[in-house]
């Protein structure tokens, strides 16, 4: 065992930099926590998708984007109002707790919404639309754990971290998280497939329980953690800003407006957001027509799978490096480049498998490079800013990302209403190039823009905000 983990110290010194006995040990157990939540989420996601298909229809997806973000702002108020009244630490059990008593219980719901296609249709109206606003409610709520407790974590760890550790650190973690999204999206997420059941309980039960594991585990990692390596980045500037940001529900979105560094982050995962909800909304309605009940529950989980393992192929294979040697900004700068030549594959072929492969593709570079990348940015901000504006940012603005996205997506309809039905598949993928490109080009800009001025703060030991 000693040998075992000698082996992987090393080739973790050889793809993240080189660690302290400890600091490795941190985050190792950071890692830990992230591959719980990764491999939770992974598992939850297909079978968001693929639980709606089934309950409601695949066309409505854009519709059940748009809802989630006039859902979330609600959500976001009392969420901001919580960081205000407890701990960092204790809201990594709150939210955990919540969000895994509420799977346990939709998991007896869909006991009885998951039955074959001919019951349901054969079902009272009024069943019938409890059973569609129960796919609403799956959905949204997969969509809110998503935003808030993988926020929650990566905010976090940014104010137990500093950059010089976080630059070999944070790849770490994110590769371990990889291994939870590999692994939990295959076997439970397919799980009812293989045993041959009809429905999703199974996997949702389990991952109830995975949820609520969340909490023993950040209780192990803040017991075991050396204090000193739970300190942040402090800038000389620091209780300065601190002075100017006031307390409410408004403060992160108002910082995000108030900063240009804030507004770039928020337009990076804007842009890619918007870009690849294209793409995945094509991907789920072409494997909504190859697949269906259980058996797309388990094509999407491996889909998820897949994502993972080419994450963590991309930074076992040195893909971290870019960061640690090249600098923050060319990280930034390479991924609308690489979604550039992924937008134009989209535009040129169309089958399921390559759709497969395009998100599996662009989800695990996003996540191995760009995502890392983007958490290292908020190191030089205020405690304020790392977990209220980083709120905003990655959960209304992401779900506002991808509104933008399913509103193109529901231009088509329209659009062929409007002109007798001559607007096809090549007008939208037209449309998906005059959109797409531009959006890029801003992308690449605002990702030097970040860069420099990250390098800027690091440089001079000051806060940008």
């Amino acid at each position: 065992m000693h040998y075992l983990f000698r082996f992987f110290q090393w080739l973790c010194k050889f793809n993240f930099g080189n660690f302290e006995k400890e600091e490795f040990k941190k985050f190792l157990r950071m890692g830990l926590i992230f591959a719980l939540i990764i491999g939770v989420y992974w598992t939850l996601r297909p079978l968001k998708d693929a639980v709606f298909i089934q309950l409601v229809d695949k066309l409505h997806l854009p519709f059940a984007k748009t809802v989630s973000v006039i859902a979330l702002l609600p959500l976001v108020m009392f969420y901001t109002k919580l960081l205000e009244k407890n701990s960092r630490e204790r809201m990594l059990k709150i939210l955990p707790a919540f969000y895994g008593i509420t799977v346990l219980i939709f998991s007896v719901f869909m006991y009885f919404a998951q039955a074959p296609q001919e019951v349901i249709e054969a079902r009272s109206t009024i069943a019938f639309l409890a059973t569609r606003g129960l796919g609403y409610l799956w959905y949204l709520f997969v969509e809110s754990f998503g935003s808030l407790v993988v926020a929650l974590f990566w905010a976090f760890s940014a104010d137990t971290t500093d950059p010089t550790s976080a630059k070999r650190g944070f790849p770490l973690v994110v590769a371990i998280g990889q291994m939870g999204g590999i692994l939990l999206p295959f076997t439970v997420g397919g799980l009812p497939h293989r045993l041959g059941l009809s429905t999703d309980t199974l996997s949702i039960v389990c991952l109830g329980i995975l949820i609520l594991l969340i909490i023993p585990v950040v209780q192990y990692f803040l017991r075991a953690t050396p204090r000193h390596l739970l300190k942040s980045f402090e800038g000389t500037n620091e209780k300065k800003e601190e002075s100017k940001q006031e307390p409410g529900f408004l403060e992160g979105l108002k910082l995000m407006i108030k900063h240009k560094y804030l507004l770039g982050i928020f337009a990076s995962n804007f842009i890619y957001e918007v870009v690849v909800t294209i793409f995945d909304f094509n991907f789920k309605v072409a494997a909504g027509e190859h697949f269906t009940g259980v058996a797309l529950s388990h094509y999407l989980s491996l889909y998820g799978s897949s994502v993972n393992i080419v994450s963590l192929l991309c930074l076992l294979l040195g893909i971290s490096n870019v960061t640690r040697f090249l600098g923050v900004g060319v990280a930034l700068a390479a991924m609308p480049i690489i979604v550039g030549f992924a937008l134009f594959g989209f535009l040129t072929l169309n089958s399921l498998s390559f759709l497969f492969y395009l998100m599996v593709g662009s989800k695990a570079i996003n996540y191995a490079l760009n995502g890392p990348a983007l958490k290292q940015l908020y190191i030089p901000t205020t405690p304020d800013v790392r977990f209220k504006a980083q709120a905003w940012i990655e959960t209304f603005g992401s779900r506002a990302s991808k509104e933008a996205g399913s509103l193109f997506n529901m231009l088509l309809a329209p659009l062929q209403k409007a002109f007798g039905n001559v607007i096809g598949r090549g007008q939208y993928l037209m449309l998906s190039g005059c959109f797409g490109f531009p959006l890029l080009a801003f992308w690449f800009i605002t990702a030097i823009f970040l860069g420099r001025t990250f390098k800027k703060a690091i440089q001079e030991k000051k806060v940008v905000c």
